[in-house]
């Protein structure tokens, strides 16, 4: 899927920059910058992770009544 997003000139240098630095592709550096924002979100990036988070959801202990 092709989607466009715009940056301002002095994000898009920076970014163009930091992909020569690190030797990477503008695509390669959108893929972490979403896969992280997705991480902190708690959404799960791909098949392996929704696994391993549906599994520790259901081995987690559920708490009966409340303590006050």
């Amino acid at each position: 899927m092709r989607k466009l997003i715009g940056f301002d000139d002095d994000t898009a240098d920076k970014l163009a920059r930091l992909g020569r630095d690190r030797m990477a592709t503008l695509q390669e550096l959108a893929d972490e910058a979403f896969a992280d924002l997705l991480k902190k979100h708690g959404v799960p990036i791909d098949l392996k992770d929704a696994l391993r988070k549906s599994s520790r959801a259901a081995t987690k202990p559920t708490t009966q009544g409340r303590k006050t």
